[in-house]
């Protein structure tokens, strides 16, 4: 798998790309979150956000080929002559990729500290040091290693899978409430609203589209098969690995909780084994994110619709500027933040981008228009659940989040006017 000779990715490797993106940092950092919340019902919580990942998934893939251009939601609301929101979303959905990049970090240090007794300094250390590895590593202009990432991703799926399945092979269904209250069925709307993250990661895929080999034809195809099979590897991973680990170990070790179910099942070998994937998962992902996210700064920026400054790039034609601000930012927020609270606040940006991307589609679509009205409806549901949990449990926290979101709204527009006052100021001088 890889890219083939002309330099388009080949639909393997979109679609192990597309999968990589979302299981990299995904289960293992949100498994222990959703069945805290959930419990048996965590398989539940799962199926009801990939509900709202492959509508989404749909919308995506529709409206970048209906526009032929890599840039995803910012470019959407940009073609359908909507300016305004496209920069208000670009500036929130670049928040969402670091808190996202920050989560990965968080269990990237956590899963490799656990291997060595769980020290929280050498946690903290790992965490930041895996940040600054790969600001390095993009500056210098190898950060986007896509036969690596293909390679990791493999060995990831499988396994999570055999995790999974053996897993279920040693059913004994009380593991799932083991230590801890049963929870009501319909508690799988808050898991499910608390770890929407999970799913994040696809859509990085069209941020490649002019790489990706007849999108017209196959990328529709690929992208919704992949996150449907990401779909079924969640539901098996959430219910083997609880079956092993059991409810109480998973929660009280969430962090790290598919590290304690590969343990308990195969031991030193299992841990040692676990860690390894989850390093190299949750490293892959960051390094994706991080270069993503700062080509899309450039490209925002190239817009008007950030300052200038994020456009810079070093020798190496690398958005050396951007890089460096989000990782930093993402690295300072590992270090500090709490796992929950970090996923839960990454989850709400993007349900709310989502259900942008799907409200377009039900827009522009002249026929299928219930696949984005699915993903609409259940991602009103979930997300009226996340907000509703936010307020009875972390009501600064979210006040914290629409307090950034406000500041968006009324601050983007001042500094952009700003950055115009100064460039004017700039030509002046030079006439």
């Amino acid at each position: 798998m890889g890219k083939k000779s002309d330099g388009k990715l080949d639909s393997l490797s979109v679609w192990a790309l597309a999968a990589g993106g979302m299981v990299g940092g995904g289960i293992y950092t949100v498994l222990g979150v959703v069945i805290a919340v959930s419990a048996q019902w965590t398989w539940l919580s799962f199926v009801l956000t990939g509900l709202i990942a492959i509508p989404s998934a749909y919308s995506y893939v529709f409206l970048t080929n209906k526009f032929h251009e890599e840039g995803g939601a910012f470019v959407f609301l940009e073609k359908v002559n909507d300016k305004k929101m496209a920069g208000n979303l670009s500036w929130l959905l670049i928040l969402g990729y670091v808190l996202t990049i920050s989560v990965y970090a968080y269990a990237f240090g956590h899963y490799l500290s656990f291997a060595f007794h769980g020290d929280p300094l050498l946690m903290r250390l790992l965490a930041a040091g895996i940040i600054i590895l790969l600001i390095l590593l993009n500056l210098a202009g190898v950060g986007k290693l896509t036969k690596v990432e293909i390679l990791i991703v493999s060995v990831n799926l499988l396994v999570l899978l055999a995790l999974g399945v053996y897993g279920l092979t040693q059913w004994n269904s009380t593991q799932l409430v083991a230590g801890i209250e049963p929870r009501p069925i319909w508690s799988s709307l808050f898991g499910g609203a608390a770890i929407f993250m999970a799913y994040e990661g696809f859509q990085l895929l069209t941020y490649e589209y002019d790489k990706i080999k007849n999108p017209e034809k196959k990328f529709m195809p690929v992208l919704l098969s992949a996150v449907i099979f990401v779909v079924f590897l969640y539901v098996i991973v959430s219910v083997g690995a609880t079956m092993i680990g059991g409810a109480t170990s998973m929660i009280s070790f969430k962090e790290i909780a598919l590290s304690i179910s590969a343990e308990s099942a195969f031991g030193k070998t299992g841990l040692i084994i676990m860690t390894i994937a989850a390093g190299f998962a949750t490293a892959a992902a960051i390094n994706s994110t991080l270069f993503s996210t700062a080509n899309l700064s450039k490209r925002i920026a190239s817009q008007s619709e950030l300052p200038s400054w994020f456009d810079h790039t070093n020798k190496n034609d690398v958005p050396d500027r951007s890089i460096i601000l989000l990782g930093v930012l993402a690295g300072i927020l590992a270090i500090i933040g709490s796992l929950s609270s970090l996923v839960e606040a990454a989850s709400l940006a993007f349900l709310f981008t989502f259900g942008i991307v799907n409200w377009i589609a039900y827009r522009e679509l002249n026929k299928k228009k219930w696949i984005p009205l699915l993903g609409i409806i259940i991602g009103c549901l979930v997300g009226g659940a996340l907000i509703f949990r936010l307020i009875i449990s972390k009501p600064i926290a979210l006040g914290g989040i629409l307090a950034i979101v406000l500041l968006i709204i009324l601050g983007r527009p001042y500094v952009l006017k700003q950055k115009e006052k100064t460039k004017q100021k700039s030509k002046n001088e030079e006439k």
